[in-house]
Protein backbone atom coordinates (compact mmCIF):
# COMPACT_ATOMS: atom_id res chain seq x y z
CA UNK A 1 0.00 0.00 0.00
CA UNK A 2 1.47 3.42 -0.88
CA UNK A 3 2.35 5.40 2.14
CA UNK A 4 0.31 8.41 3.02
CA UNK A 5 2.04 11.66 4.30
CA UNK A 6 0.52 13.19 7.53
CA UNK A 7 -0.78 16.65 7.51
CA UNK A 8 1.93 17.85 9.65
CA UNK A 9 4.51 16.33 7.23
CA UNK A 10 3.04 17.72 4.17
CA UNK A 11 2.66 20.96 5.60
CA UNK A 12 6.57 20.79 6.35
CA UNK A 13 7.19 19.84 2.50
CA UNK A 14 4.65 22.79 1.14
CA UNK A 15 6.69 25.00 3.55
CA UNK A 16 10.17 24.24 2.58
CA UNK A 17 9.27 24.83 -1.08
CA UNK A 18 8.34 28.45 -0.04
CA UNK A 19 11.43 29.10 1.04
CA UNK A 20 13.08 27.49 -1.61
CA UNK A 21 11.12 28.89 -4.40
CA UNK A 22 11.18 32.62 -1.70
CA UNK A 23 15.84 32.08 -1.77
CA UNK A 24 15.94 31.93 -5.58
CA UNK A 25 13.82 34.88 -6.38
CA UNK A 26 16.01 36.81 -3.38
CA UNK A 27 19.13 36.51 -5.99
CA UNK A 28 17.77 38.40 -8.95
CA UNK A 29 15.78 41.69 -9.14
CA UNK A 30 14.51 40.41 -12.25
CA UNK A 31 11.56 38.30 -11.63
CA UNK A 32 10.26 41.10 -9.45
CA UNK A 33 10.35 43.79 -12.02
CA UNK A 34 8.45 40.99 -14.28
CA UNK A 35 5.53 40.71 -11.59
CA UNK A 36 4.94 44.40 -11.39
CA UNK A 37 5.18 44.37 -15.20
CA UNK A 38 2.74 41.74 -15.36
CA UNK A 39 0.37 43.58 -13.09
CA UNK A 40 0.23 46.92 -14.79
CA UNK A 41 -2.85 47.56 -16.59
CA UNK A 42 -2.87 48.56 -20.14
CA UNK A 43 -4.44 51.57 -20.00
CA UNK A 44 -5.77 54.51 -17.40
CA UNK A 45 -9.06 56.06 -17.57
CA UNK A 46 -8.40 59.83 -16.91
CA UNK A 47 -10.97 62.26 -15.72
CA UNK A 48 -9.54 65.92 -16.41
CA UNK A 49 -10.65 69.80 -17.14
CA UNK A 50 -12.62 68.43 -20.28
CA UNK A 51 -13.76 65.13 -19.67
CA UNK A 52 -12.68 61.92 -19.67
CA UNK A 53 -9.27 59.91 -21.27
CA UNK A 54 -8.01 56.79 -21.89
CA UNK A 55 -4.64 57.14 -21.90
CA UNK A 56 -1.76 53.92 -22.23
CA UNK A 57 -0.42 53.29 -19.17
CA UNK A 58 2.99 54.70 -18.89
CA UNK A 59 3.24 56.42 -22.43
CA UNK A 60 6.45 56.91 -24.03
CA UNK A 61 5.83 59.94 -26.28
CA UNK A 62 4.66 62.33 -24.02
CA UNK A 63 4.07 66.27 -25.30
CA UNK A 64 2.97 68.37 -22.73
CA UNK A 65 1.74 72.59 -23.17
CA UNK A 66 1.93 72.87 -19.36
CA UNK A 67 4.59 73.98 -17.66
CA UNK A 68 3.37 72.67 -14.20
CA UNK A 69 3.20 69.14 -15.75
CA UNK A 70 6.77 69.99 -17.25
CA UNK A 71 7.59 70.68 -13.27
CA UNK A 72 6.08 67.19 -12.17
CA UNK A 73 7.22 64.81 -14.30
CA UNK A 74 10.57 65.82 -14.49
CA UNK A 75 10.62 65.86 -10.77
CA UNK A 76 9.04 62.28 -10.85
CA UNK A 77 11.87 61.17 -13.43
CA UNK A 78 9.68 60.98 -16.27
CA UNK A 79 10.87 61.96 -19.78
CA UNK A 80 8.92 64.18 -22.40
CA UNK A 81 9.36 64.07 -26.11
CA UNK A 82 8.35 67.62 -26.80
CA UNK A 83 7.43 71.41 -25.03
CA UNK A 84 6.76 74.91 -25.83
CA UNK A 85 10.32 75.75 -25.55
CA UNK A 86 9.90 79.67 -25.34
CA UNK A 87 8.48 79.29 -22.20
CA UNK A 88 10.28 76.97 -20.38
CA UNK A 89 11.87 78.65 -17.19
CA UNK A 90 15.36 78.56 -15.77
CA UNK A 91 15.34 75.75 -13.34
CA UNK A 92 14.31 73.27 -16.67
CA UNK A 93 16.10 75.00 -18.92
CA UNK A 94 17.31 71.70 -19.67
CA UNK A 95 14.18 70.99 -21.58
CA UNK A 96 15.21 74.06 -24.15
CA UNK A 97 17.83 71.83 -25.33
CA UNK A 98 17.78 70.15 -29.50
CA UNK A 99 16.84 67.25 -27.95
CA UNK A 100 13.99 68.14 -27.52
CA UNK A 101 10.95 68.87 -29.78
CA UNK A 102 9.50 72.68 -30.06
CA UNK A 103 5.66 71.80 -30.11
CA UNK A 104 4.85 75.70 -30.84
CA UNK A 105 3.45 78.21 -27.91
CA UNK A 106 1.69 77.53 -24.76
CA UNK A 107 -1.39 79.18 -26.58
CA UNK A 108 -0.82 78.19 -30.22
CA UNK A 109 0.86 74.12 -31.09
CA UNK A 110 2.45 73.09 -34.30
CA UNK A 111 0.13 70.68 -34.98
CA UNK A 112 2.29 69.62 -37.87
CA UNK A 113 5.43 69.10 -35.36
CA UNK A 114 3.22 67.27 -32.39
CA UNK A 115 1.40 65.01 -35.03
CA UNK A 116 4.77 63.98 -36.46
CA UNK A 117 5.76 63.22 -33.06
CA UNK A 118 3.21 60.17 -33.17
CA UNK A 119 2.53 60.66 -29.02
CA UNK A 120 0.89 58.57 -26.75
CA UNK A 121 -0.21 61.20 -24.40
CA UNK A 122 -0.29 65.36 -24.83
CA UNK A 123 -1.05 67.64 -21.85
CA UNK A 124 -2.57 70.62 -22.07
CA UNK A 125 -3.90 73.10 -19.12
CA UNK A 126 -4.81 77.12 -18.59
CA UNK A 127 -3.35 78.56 -21.14
CA UNK A 128 -3.39 75.71 -24.12
CA UNK A 129 -6.79 74.16 -22.66
CA UNK A 130 -8.36 75.77 -26.02
CA UNK A 131 -6.28 73.84 -28.03
CA UNK A 132 -7.69 70.87 -26.84
CA UNK A 133 -10.22 69.52 -29.41
CA UNK A 134 -7.67 69.56 -32.20
CA UNK A 135 -4.87 67.93 -30.12
CA UNK A 136 -7.14 65.00 -29.32
CA UNK A 137 -7.71 64.16 -32.81
CA UNK A 138 -3.89 63.35 -32.85
CA UNK A 139 -3.71 61.45 -29.43
CA UNK A 140 -4.72 61.12 -26.39
CA UNK A 141 -5.41 64.60 -24.43
CA UNK A 142 -6.01 65.62 -20.98
CA UNK A 143 -6.87 68.93 -18.96
CA UNK A 144 -5.05 69.52 -16.24
CA UNK A 145 -6.39 73.12 -15.72
CA UNK A 146 -5.81 74.63 -12.06
CA UNK A 147 -8.80 75.12 -10.19
CA UNK A 148 -7.89 78.55 -8.74
CA UNK A 149 -11.22 78.34 -5.74
CA UNK A 150 -9.50 75.01 -5.34
CA UNK A 151 -5.47 75.21 -6.20
CA UNK A 152 -4.19 72.61 -3.61
CA UNK A 153 -6.89 70.15 -4.27
CA UNK A 154 -6.50 70.62 -8.06
CA UNK A 155 -2.47 70.57 -7.84
CA UNK A 156 -2.63 67.59 -5.89
CA UNK A 157 -5.42 65.96 -8.13
CA UNK A 158 -2.78 67.02 -11.03
CA UNK A 159 -0.01 65.30 -9.47
CA UNK A 160 -1.61 61.94 -8.46
CA UNK A 161 -3.55 61.21 -12.50
CA UNK A 162 0.21 61.68 -13.33
CA UNK A 163 1.23 59.30 -10.88
CA UNK A 164 -0.72 56.76 -11.99
CA UNK A 165 -0.69 57.28 -15.81
CA UNK A 166 3.32 56.73 -15.30
CA UNK A 167 3.18 54.17 -12.13
CA UNK A 168 4.91 56.73 -9.97
CA UNK A 169 2.26 56.87 -7.02
CA UNK A 170 3.90 56.04 -4.33
CA UNK A 171 6.61 59.05 -5.28
CA UNK A 172 4.15 61.26 -6.26
CA UNK A 173 2.44 60.70 -2.83
CA UNK A 174 5.68 61.47 -1.11
CA UNK A 175 6.20 64.47 -2.46
CA UNK A 176 2.95 65.76 -1.94
CA UNK A 177 2.89 64.59 2.20
CA UNK A 178 6.33 66.67 2.10
CA UNK A 179 4.64 69.81 0.81
CA UNK A 180 1.61 69.07 2.72
CA UNK A 181 3.68 69.38 5.98
CA UNK A 182 5.91 72.22 4.57
CA UNK A 183 2.32 73.83 4.31
CA UNK A 184 1.18 73.38 7.88
CA UNK A 185 4.39 74.75 9.33
CA UNK A 186 4.18 77.64 7.34
CA UNK A 187 0.55 78.53 7.96
CA UNK A 188 1.18 78.45 11.83
CA UNK A 189 4.41 80.67 10.97
CA UNK A 190 2.70 83.37 9.38
CA UNK A 191 -0.50 83.56 11.28
CA UNK A 192 0.64 86.60 13.63
CA UNK A 193 2.83 88.26 10.23
CA UNK A 194 0.15 90.99 9.47
CA UNK A 195 -1.59 91.25 6.47
CA UNK A 196 -0.62 91.47 2.65
CA UNK A 197 -1.47 92.59 -0.43
CA UNK A 198 -0.50 90.42 -3.71
CA UNK A 199 0.54 92.94 -6.69
CA UNK A 200 1.47 91.78 -10.43
CA UNK A 201 3.06 94.38 -12.32
CA UNK A 202 2.53 94.57 -16.28
CA UNK A 203 3.74 97.18 -18.52
CA UNK A 204 3.42 100.21 -16.35
CA UNK A 205 0.34 98.95 -14.42
CA UNK A 206 -0.29 97.21 -11.39
CA UNK A 207 -2.92 94.48 -10.73
CA UNK A 208 -3.99 93.55 -7.14
CA UNK A 209 -5.06 89.92 -6.24
CA UNK A 210 -7.17 88.93 -3.12
CA UNK A 211 -8.63 85.62 -1.86
CA UNK A 212 -10.19 83.11 -4.87
CA UNK A 213 -7.65 84.93 -7.43
CA UNK A 214 -5.20 83.31 -9.36
CA UNK A 215 -2.56 83.82 -6.24
CA UNK A 216 -5.66 83.37 -4.07
CA UNK A 217 -4.14 80.52 -2.27
CA UNK A 218 -1.79 82.62 -0.08
CA UNK A 219 -4.61 83.47 1.70
CA UNK A 220 -7.06 80.56 1.17
CA UNK A 221 -4.60 77.69 2.06
CA UNK A 222 -1.34 78.72 3.08
CA UNK A 223 -3.00 81.20 5.80
CA UNK A 224 -1.70 84.97 4.44
CA UNK A 225 -4.46 87.76 6.19
CA UNK A 226 -5.28 89.62 3.11
CA UNK A 227 -5.40 93.03 3.33
CA UNK A 228 -8.74 93.81 1.57
CA UNK A 229 -10.92 90.74 0.93
CA UNK A 230 -13.44 92.30 -2.07
CA UNK A 231 -10.59 91.95 -4.94
CA UNK A 232 -12.13 91.07 -8.27
CA UNK A 233 -11.03 87.20 -8.91
CA UNK A 234 -9.61 87.89 -12.43
CA UNK A 235 -6.69 85.86 -14.43
CA UNK A 236 -4.62 88.81 -14.35
CA UNK A 237 -5.84 90.75 -11.17
CA UNK A 238 -7.93 94.08 -10.58
CA UNK A 239 -6.51 97.16 -11.68
CA UNK A 240 -5.23 99.27 -9.19
CA UNK A 241 -3.52 102.51 -8.45
CA UNK A 242 -0.60 104.28 -5.94
CA UNK A 243 -3.39 105.31 -4.01
CA UNK A 244 -5.00 102.30 -3.71
CA UNK A 245 -2.12 100.81 -1.94
CA UNK A 246 -1.47 103.79 0.14
CA UNK A 247 -5.36 102.74 0.87
CA UNK A 248 -4.81 99.34 2.15
CA UNK A 249 -1.51 99.71 4.10
CA UNK A 250 -0.59 96.45 3.89
CA UNK A 251 2.16 95.28 6.32
CA UNK A 252 3.51 93.06 3.50
CA UNK A 253 3.79 93.44 -0.45
CA UNK A 254 4.19 90.29 -2.69
CA UNK A 255 5.09 91.58 -5.63
CA UNK A 256 4.75 89.62 -8.96
CA UNK A 257 6.86 90.70 -12.08
CA UNK A 258 4.85 89.90 -15.32
CA UNK A 259 7.19 91.20 -17.71
CA UNK A 260 10.31 89.51 -15.98
CA UNK A 261 8.57 86.51 -15.96
CA UNK A 262 8.09 86.35 -19.56
CA UNK A 263 10.80 88.26 -20.76
CA UNK A 264 9.02 91.53 -22.06
CA UNK A 265 11.81 94.44 -22.22
CA UNK A 266 11.52 98.19 -22.12
CA UNK A 267 8.59 98.64 -19.46
CA UNK A 268 8.89 99.20 -16.09
CA UNK A 269 10.95 96.70 -13.69
CA UNK A 270 8.20 96.55 -10.45
CA UNK A 271 10.89 97.36 -8.25
CA UNK A 272 10.96 100.83 -10.38
CA UNK A 273 7.21 101.08 -10.17
CA UNK A 274 6.55 100.90 -6.52
CA UNK A 275 9.74 103.21 -5.62
CA UNK A 276 6.77 106.43 -5.38
CA UNK A 277 6.10 108.90 -2.67
CA UNK A 278 2.31 107.03 -1.99
CA UNK A 279 4.25 103.75 -1.97
CA UNK A 280 6.80 104.75 0.50
CA UNK A 281 4.07 105.84 2.65
CA UNK A 282 2.88 102.14 3.48
CA UNK A 283 3.89 100.04 6.20
CA UNK A 284 5.09 97.21 3.74
CA UNK A 285 7.58 100.01 2.38
CA UNK A 286 8.64 101.58 5.87
CA UNK A 287 9.24 98.26 7.48
CA UNK A 288 10.98 96.83 4.64
CA UNK A 289 8.29 93.87 3.95
CA UNK A 290 8.23 94.34 0.46
CA UNK A 291 8.74 90.92 -1.17
CA UNK A 292 9.77 90.22 -4.77
CA UNK A 293 8.19 86.85 -5.55
CA UNK A 294 10.12 84.47 -8.00
CA UNK A 295 7.38 85.58 -10.96
CA UNK A 296 8.30 82.59 -13.40
CA UNK A 297 8.05 80.37 -11.09
CA UNK A 298 4.65 82.06 -9.76
CA UNK A 299 3.69 83.40 -13.11
CA UNK A 300 4.38 81.29 -16.03
CA UNK A 301 4.82 77.52 -14.14
CA UNK A 302 2.07 78.48 -11.87
CA UNK A 303 2.00 74.73 -9.79
CA UNK A 304 3.88 71.39 -10.18
CA UNK A 305 5.78 69.34 -7.73
CA UNK A 306 9.06 71.38 -7.60
CA UNK A 307 7.61 75.20 -8.40
CA UNK A 308 4.84 74.42 -5.17
CA UNK A 309 7.44 73.22 -2.62
CA UNK A 310 9.77 76.31 -4.18
CA UNK A 311 6.86 78.85 -3.82
CA UNK A 312 6.14 77.58 -0.02
CA UNK A 313 9.87 78.08 0.72
CA UNK A 314 9.91 81.81 -0.49
CA UNK A 315 6.78 82.23 1.79
CA UNK A 316 8.62 80.91 4.54
CA UNK A 317 11.34 82.53 4.23
CA UNK A 318 9.89 85.85 4.36
CA UNK A 319 6.36 86.14 5.57
CA UNK A 320 7.16 83.81 8.16
CA UNK A 321 10.26 84.54 8.99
Amino acid sequence: MPSTLSRSALSALLLAGAVALTGCGAASAEPAADVAQADSPADVTVEHAQGETVVPFAPKTVVTFDMASLDTLDALGVPVAALPQESVPSYLSEYAGEEYENAGTLFEPDYEAVNALAPDLIIVANRSASAYPELSKIAPTIDLTLDWADYLGSFSDNVETLGEIFGKEDRAAAELAAIDEKIAETKEQVADAGSALVLLTNAGEMTAFGPGSRFGWLHDELGVTPVIEDVEAATHGDPVSNEFVLDANPDWLLVLDRDAAIGTEGGASAEALLDNDLVRQTTAWQEDQVVHLDSETWYVVMSGLSAVSAMVDEIAGSVAS
